[in-house]
């Protein structure tokens, strides 16, 4: 109830009798109350005059699913959010859940303490700031093509944040999200598989939202959207607004199982096309020139007279001069 109840008074523009939402939402006045109460006790701060009925005007910064539930809009993605205070890592939790739970459930946690990036490097998931999330897909898909939609997640992440926000964010292929070329966003892609079906597929987002401060080994390279926007930005505001680019963007995905339709944008946000790379492949490290991605999502690179379509997994890519 408390969700609807925030939508019903985020979405009004005016004053929301306690009579007016007992109707819509059939239920009795003490337990509209009793609501109320419970909101405000979360941080909430809800006006109620006499006569008049209650006031939504102030929200707290937080990502339960009540906060985040109230401000979707999408058909499908979100419609089921699973909130922890702390937990391992959402993407281990999704897992876990992952057997039984819908297409398009969301797990997000205020604290993880066992987060974790691409080959198994950790992340850091201090309480209160950021976003760390993890969405479980069930798609009819071929696993081959499970790698793509780490690209389409990148894209629906880099739209919400301009959105929200009002930063131009980037890409740096395959899944880090750059704003003023350091990293603000990591995704990692997961999946449970056989040869020829996909069971689930978990993509993990960590966001660094409103920190302040980060450590000094990776503040050359790291950057929160507060740092660079001077401002406090609402965390389930970005992940409604993300859930609502991502279901547009996955059923664009699926209608040509690839990533043509999606590939022009993308393309525009990759802050390493048209620039010298280094590609770190286990077999050989070389440097050409990132061309952009193809419709499967490889990196297409310039190496001399040849062209070298680069698969994510094991291979990495960096900036010749710096991260990106």
């Amino acid at each position: 109830m408390k969700t609807q109840i925030l939508r019903i008074l985020r979405n009004s523009p005016d004053y929301v009798s306690g009579q007016e939402l007992c109707e819509e939402l059939g239920v009795s006045r003490t337990a509209v109350w009793k609501s109320m109460n419970k909101l405000k006790e979360e941080g909430y701060e809800i006006e109620a005059v006499q006569n008049r009925g209650y006031h939504l005007i102030s929200c707290p910064d937080v990502v339960t699913e009540s906060e985040i539930g109230s401000r979707l809009s999408t058909c499908w993605a979100g419609k089921t959010i699973l909130h922890f205070k702390e937990i391992d890592s959402t993407n281990n939790q999704a897992k876990r859940e992952a057997e039984k739970a819908e297409h398009g459930t969301l797990l997000v946690a205020d604290m993880q303490n066992a987060g974790k990036g691409r080959r198994g490097r950790s992340w850091s998931s201090p309480a209160g700031t950021g976003i760390f999330m993890s969405l479980i897909l069930k798609p009819l898909l071929r696993p081959a093509y499970a790698s793509m939609l780490t690209l389409v997640v990148a894209l629906s992440t880099a739209r919400a944040i301009e959105e929200i926000v009002g930063l131009e964010a980037g890409i740096k292929w395959p899944n880090d999200l750059v704003v003023n070329k350091k990293k603000v966003t990591g995704i990692l892609t997961e999946l449970s598989a056989e040869m020829e079906q996909i069971h689930y597929i978990v993509i993990g987002i960590g966001i660094n939202v409103n920190t302040e401060s980060l450590p000094v080994d990776i503040a050359d390279t790291a950057t929160s959207l507060r740092i660079e926007s001077g401002q406090k930005i609402s965390r389930a505001a970005l992940i409604a607004c993300f859930l609502k680019h991502f279901e547009k963007d996955y059923e664009i995905f699926l209608s040509s199982n690839d990533l043509s339709l999606l590939m022009e944008e993308y393309n525009q946000r990759l802050v390493n096309r048209g620039n010298m790379v280094r590609v770190l492949d286990p077999e050989e490290e070389y440097e050409g020139r990132a061309l952009g991605i193809n419709e499967k999502g490889g990196l297409l690179v310039q190496r001399g007279e040849q062209l070298e379509i680069i698969t994510s997994g094991e291979v990495s890519v960096r900036g010749v001069y710096g991260y990106v």
